[in-house]
């Protein structure tokens, strides 16, 4: 029987798709009112009302959630990117669970905590260094923050070294990359999603909703019209869809930031108040959220007969965010179908009826998050005065008397300081 063992585990490399273990089929998690609803239905139609009906339900509890504000945002960023973490991880321990892996799960716990400790922190040492100031206890976390992150990590490294078993190496050391993997995938994502959102929540609803529209207008005209398939990986998908979708979601984009653009609620950063220990949206709205007229080129004028429009700067970019979630997005989706198809699985998990699991809801946001982080770092954000005098207050007085010199020398050199400053 040894001998049988040391075969199966020498001879794991060489195994192809077909050799995979099963993994349990997901269970049917639709109420049973929703069961006997549609029982007169087809399969294909009951289908449709069932994600339909869930999509408004989601739909619906996403706009209370924005209503109660950025830090509700928040915890449902971070209760997404848990639960996602916990689909992937679930699905590598149900193909590997004949090897009964020593330690696997509570380790791959471990180093979630370890990441999103590492991460949030550094979010806490930027956004909210004024309430970190006045704490002491805090302060000692932040300064040396990194360091106690590495020490954390190399804690669960030395684990995973001494949990090696003889016979399981080559499968504990896939399953460490799986892990690592699945890290990078949904908490360096998640957190992207957060820096975006403290930009102004207009850069984090824009990209979620034009994500959510495709995803709802390519079903739909897929479902009507859909007649030329897209791509193997995902025979449901047609090209009919992907085009619809593409177009149904930059009007959408575009309508859609009119109207948040107008409200301060929207546009404004996100910052931390450490008076009343709230977040705010207050501020005066930037050049990309003031109506601006635009001329009209002459092809158009011909057509629409407008010389020129009235429009906001953001709205511009909107038709940018559209397009990547239309024709980018979705091969997110396309590499979590491959991912499926590589382990004989329909869905991630059977948390939501007629969705699947909520990495199957959320597998193109996070391409768009890396997309959103990206554009504005490189097209948007300027230098951020808020977060530097953020910073200054944090330095003993000496150092900030020293900043206070040489900035006055610099501004006297350029001749900026009024007279009257001078002395």
């Amino acid at each position: 029987q040894e001998v049988d063992l040391d075969e199966r585990f020498g001879e794991l490399d060489l195994r192809n798709d077909s050799d995979v273990p099963d993994v349990p089929p997901s269970t049917d998690s639709t109420p049973e009112i929703l069961k006997r609803a549609l029982s007169g239905l087809s399969a294909r139609w009951k289908n449709w009302w069932i994600r339909g009906i869930l999509t408004l339900a989601m739909i619906l509890m996403f706009f209370l959630i924005i209503y109660l504000g950025s830090f509700m945002l928040m915890l449902l960023v971070l209760s997404i990117q848990v639960k996602c973490f916990h689909e992937i991880i679930t699905i590598g321990y149900r193909v590997y669970h004949s090897y009964d892996l020593p330690w696997f799960r509570s380790l791959s716990w471990y180093f979630l905590l370890c990441v999103n400790y590492f991460f949030y922190g550094e979010t806490v040492a930027d956004y909210f260094a004024t309430f970190v100031q006045r704490r002491e206890q805090l302060q000692f976390l932040i300064r040396y923050h990194r360091f106690i992150s590495f020490a954390l990590y190399l804690a669960g490294f030395c684990m995973f070294v001494l949990s090696l078993v003889k016979k399981h190496y080559r499968l504990q050391f896939y399953m460490f990359a799986w892990t690592h993997v699945t890290l990078l995938i949904t908490v360096t994502q998640s957190h992207l999603v957060i820096q975006n959102l403290f930009e102004g929540m207009i850069w984090f609803l824009v990209p979620i909703s034009s994500v959510i529209c495709n995803d709802i207008t390519a079903y739909i005209f897929g479902f009507f019209f859909g007649r030329t398939p897209l791509i193997k990986l995902s025979p449901k998908k047609t090209w009919e869809g992907f085009i619809g979708g593409f177009f149904s979601t930059v009007i959408f984009g575009f309508i859609f930031s009119y109207f948040l653009a107008q409200h301060q609620y929207f546009v404004c950063p996100v910052e931390y108040n450490s008076e009343t220990n709230r977040f705010v949206t207050e501020c005066e709205p930037s050049e990309l959220f003031q109506m601006k007229k635009y001329s009209v080129p002459p092809l158009l004028q011909a057509v629409l007969g407008w010389e020129s429009v009235d429009m906001y700067p953001f709205q511009m970019h909107s038709i940018a965010l559209a397009t990547f979630a239309s024709l980018i997005g979705p091969f997110g989706g396309f590499f979590a179908s491959g991912f499926k198809r590589a382990f004989k699985i329909k869905d991630f998990a059977d948390t939501i009826p007629g969705h699947g699991g909520i990495m199957d809801r959320f597998d193109c946001q996070y391409l768009m998050a890396t997309f959103v982080h990206v554009y504005i770092t490189s097209f948007i954000r300027g230098p951020n005065p808020s977060k530097l005098l953020k910073q200054l207050l944090i330095l003993q007085p000496e150092q900030q008397l020293d900043v206070y010199k040489t900035l006055k020398s610099h501004l006297l050199e350029k001749g900026i300081l009024q007279p009257s400053l001078r002395g």
